[in-house]
C-alpha cells in the first residue's frame, strides 16, 4: 500500500528530468557557445607573403606606377576591410573605410609608427612618435606658431615670399617645372616664418640635404655603401649638424636677452627646456611635413586647373575680384583669404584626389580586436587615404574633379576625408597650409597663364610622395597689364 505513492513519486521525478533535458541541453550549449565567444578572434586574412620581402616590393612597384589603389582594392575585395600584409619587415593590418580611419586616429590602443627608414633619418622623438602628456607638450609648442591667430600675422610675410619667388623663378622664363618651384617656395616660407632663418648658407645647406633625404622615406633601411639609403642617411647627418648649429646660435641669443620664445619655434623649444636632440628631431620632421606636402597640393592644383577650364575660370574670377580691390603692391590680408572660398574648395578637391600623404602606419600597444579580427601587440596598422576619398559610395564619380563637393564641407561624412589626419592626431599645420596655398594661388593666377609643355604628360608616381612626370613642366606667359 505504501509502495504505490513512492513509485508514483519516482515516476513523476523521472518524467520531470526527461522533460527538462531539452532545456538543460540548450543551457549547456549556450554556456559552451559563450565560452567560445570569449576565445580570441582570428588573425586578419590576407594573401601569401613571400619570405623576407613580404608584400613590400609589390606595393612599392604599384606606388611607382601609380597603380597602388588598384593593388589595395583587390586586397579589400578578396579579404574584406581588415586584411593582413607583410610590409617593410613587419606584419601589418590593412584597414579600410571611415570607421577604420576613426579607429586609427582616435583609438588609444594604437600609437604612431614612423617607417624605420624615415625614423633613422629624422629621429624618434618627434611630435608624430611621442604619446600622452609628451605629445600634448610638443604639440602645444608647435601650435603657438601654427594656430589661426598666429597664422594671421604671417599673411604679409607669406605674401612677400611668394612674390619674391615668382619674380626670381617664373618671371622672364618660358617653362617652369612646377613641382621643383613649389618645393622651393614652401621651403622658403617655412624657413622664414617657422624657423626665422635668414637667406644664408644654413638655409641653402638644409635645402640641399632635404632634397636627398626625402628620397629615403620608403627605402629599405639597410645601410650599404653606394645605395640610395646610405646617401639619404649621410644627408640626414649633415642636415642634423646644420640644425644643431642653429640651436647653438639661438641659445646664445636667448641667454644674452636678444631674443624671446615667441620669435621662432626653435627658440621656444629651448626656452621650454627641450633637449637639443629632441629639438633636432622635431625640426627635421617639420621640414619634411611643412614643405613637401603643401608643394604637392599646389602642384596638383595647378595641374587640375590646366585640365578643367571651368574650375580655372571660377578661380581666376574670384582672385581677380580680390586683386582689383587692392592698391598696387598692397599685400593680401586675412579678410582677403576669407573671400577665396571657391579656390579653397578646389584645393580640397585636389587633396581628395591626390593626397600628399598617401598612407599612414601606426602600431598596436596591446592585442586589440577590430572588425572581428585580432591585431596582435606590436603589429603595424595601415590605412590609405584614397580608400575612402575615392570611394564612389562616398564621393560619386570619384575620378571627376568637382570643387563643389567642398563648398559645404559639413556635408562630407566624418572620417571619409582625412588628408590632415583626424581626432587628436589632426595635423596642427593645416591652417598654415591653407593660408600658404591661397596666397600662392592668388599671385600665380593673377600674374601668369600656363599650359602643359610639349613632351610632358600628366602621369605621376606616388613614391615616395606624389610626384608628376618631369616635375610637371608648364609653358608660362605673364599676363600683360
Amino acid at each position: 500500500m505504501d509502495a504505490t505513492p513512492a513509485m508514483l513519486a519516482a515516476a513523476v521525478a523521472v518524467l520531470a528530468v526527461v522533460a527538462s533535458l531539452p532545456v538543460l541541453l540548450r543551457l549547456l550549449s549556450a554556456r559552451a557557445g559563450g565560452k567560445k565567444a570569449k576565445r580570441k578572434a582570428p588573425l586578419p586574412p590576407g594573401p601569401f607573403a613571400p619570405p623576407l620581402v613580404g608584400h613590400t616590393l609589390s606595393l612599392v612597384r604599384a606606388l611607382r606606377a601609380n597603380t597602388a589603389d588598384d593593388w589595395l582594392r583587390r586586397c579589400v575585395s578578396a579579404y574584406g576591410p581588415v586584411s593582413r600584409l607583410s610590409l617593410f619587415g613587419s606584419p601589418t593590418a590593412f584597414l579600410s573605410g571611415p570607421s577604420a580611419n576613426k579607429f586609427i586616429f582616435g583609438s588609444a590602443a594604437v600609437t604612431a609608427k614612423t617607417p624605420e627608414s624615415l625614423a633613422r633619418m629624422i629621429g624618434r622623438r618627434t611630435i608624430r612618435e611621442v604619446v600622452g602628456d609628451e605629445h600634448r607638450r610638443v604639440r602645444a609648442m608647435m601650435v603657438q606658431f601654427l594656430r589661426a591667430d598666429a597664422v594671421k600675422r604671417y599673411v604679409a610675410i607669406m605674401d612677400d615670399e611668394v612674390r619674391r619667388h615668382l619674380d626670381a623663378e617664373w618671371s622672364g622664363r618660358g617653362t617652369v617645372a612646377v613641382m621643383t618651384s613649389t618645393k622651393a617656395l614652401t621651403f622658403e616660407v617655412m624657413c622664414t616664418v617657422i624657423f626665422g632663418l635668414g637667406r644664408d648658407t644654413v638655409r641653402r645647406e638644409l635645402w640641399t640635404e632635404f632634397q636627398q633625404l626625402v628620397k629615403g622615406i620608403w627605402a629599405v633601411p639597410v645601410n650599404l655603401p653606394f645605395t640610395t639609403y646610405s646617401r639619404c642617411l649621410a644627408a640626414s647627418e649633415r642636415g642634423r649638424r646644420a640644425v644643431a648649429g642653429v640651436i647653438h646660435e639661438r641659445r646664445a641669443k636667448l641667454e644674452r636677452g636678444d631674443s624671446s620664445p615667441g620669435d621662432d619655434v626653435v627658440t621656444l623649444m629651448l626656452a621650454e627646456g627641450m633637449p637639443d636632440e629632441e629639438i633636432i628631431d622635431n625640426v627635421m620632421f617639420l621640414i619634411i611635413a611643412a614643405h613637401d606636402t603643401t608643394a604637392a597640393l599646389l602642384t596638383f592644383l595647378i595641374r587640375q586647373l590646366d585640365i578643367d577650364k571651368d574650375a580655372f575660370d571660377k578661380v581666376v574670377q574670384e582672385q581677380e575680384e580680390i586683386a582689383r580691390s587692392k592698391a598696387p603692391g598692397e599685400a593680401l590680408s586675412w579678410d582677403d583669404l576669407g573671400r577665396m572660398r571657391y579656390t579653397w574648395a578646389a584645393a580640397m578637391e585636389t587633396l581628395r584626389m591626390f593626397p600628399p600623404v598617401y598612407s599612414m602606419t601606426r602600431k598596436t600597444l596591446d592585442d586589440v580586436e577590430y572588425g572581428g579580427c585580432l591585431i596582435p601587440k606590436g603589429w603595424q596598422v595601415m590605412h590609405v587615404t584614397t580608400m575612402t576619398q575615392s570611394d564612389p559610395a562616398i564621393f560619386p564619380e570619384p575620378g571627376r574633379f568637382d570643387p563643389a563637393r567642398f563648398e559645404n564641407p559639413s556635408a562630407v561624412p566624418p572620417f571619409a576625408f582625412v588628408p590632415f589626419g583626424g581626432g587628436a592626431r589632426l595635423c596642427p599645420g593645416n591652417e598654415f597650409a591653407r593660408v600658404e596655398t591661397l596666397v600662392a594661388v592668388h599671385y600665380i593666377v593673377t600674374r601668369f597663364r600656363w599650359k602643359l609643355a610639349a613632351g610632358c604628360d600628366r602621369s605621376f608616381s606616388r613614391f615616395p610622395l606624389p610626384y608628376p612626370s618631369q616635375g610637371l613642366l608648364m609653358d608660362i606667359e605673364p599676363i600683360q597689364k
